[in-house]
């Protein structure tokens, strides 16, 4: 992630009056291509620098960049543009997640093995169902089956108490 004040504009655009240099936006967006990075969408604000006058000038000269191995690892990188007081300048925050769904641990309970059903609820899991000739995707298999009948086996004990 690289992020800052560039002092640089990328289109016209980027502020609230005709201007700006041509040439060093054109230099500025060349190096972000060259160096592969894709800008975060600033959410709250369009410009994010006020020159403070009676009738400013406004710039987006903050920028956000990522590159593709970020976009990899974080895909939902945002960024929030906040108030300008008392600066110049609009701090923005920004929120890094994944939407890599969180899986709900199966964890094996001890007391199931006091219990005089658990090597009968085993035994009737491990033999059920189709055999697979990968052994290691059948043994896979008997795992996952064998967890799903043990937590439903969990949830009934749990609505006995």
């Amino acid at each position: 992630m690289v992020l800052g004040d560039f002092n640089l504009i990328r289109s016209p655009e980027n502020r609230n009056k005709p201007g700006g240099d041509i040439s060093e936006m054109f230099k500025f967006n060349s190096v972000i291509s060259a160096l592969g990075l894709n800008e975060v969408n600033l959410m709250g604000r369009k410009f994010t620098w006020s020159n403070m006058q009676p009738q400013p000038l406004l710039e987006k000269i903050d920028w956000i960049f990522i590159s593709n191995c970020w976009l990899n690892n974080f895909p939902i990188t945002t960024a929030k543009a906040l108030d300008m007081i008392p600066s110049h300048h609009c701090p923005c925050v920004v929120s890094i997640s994944s939407s890599i769904p969180k899986v709900k641990i199966f964890r094996f309970e001890n007391y199931w093995l006091e219990n005089p059903d658990f090597l009968n609820i085993l035994a009737q899991s491990w033999n059920s169902g189709p055999a697979i000739p990968d052994s290691a995707m059948n043994l896979n298999a008997k795992f996952k089956r064998l967890r799903k009948i043990l937590r439903q086996w969990k949830a009934s004990m749990t609505s006995l108490k």
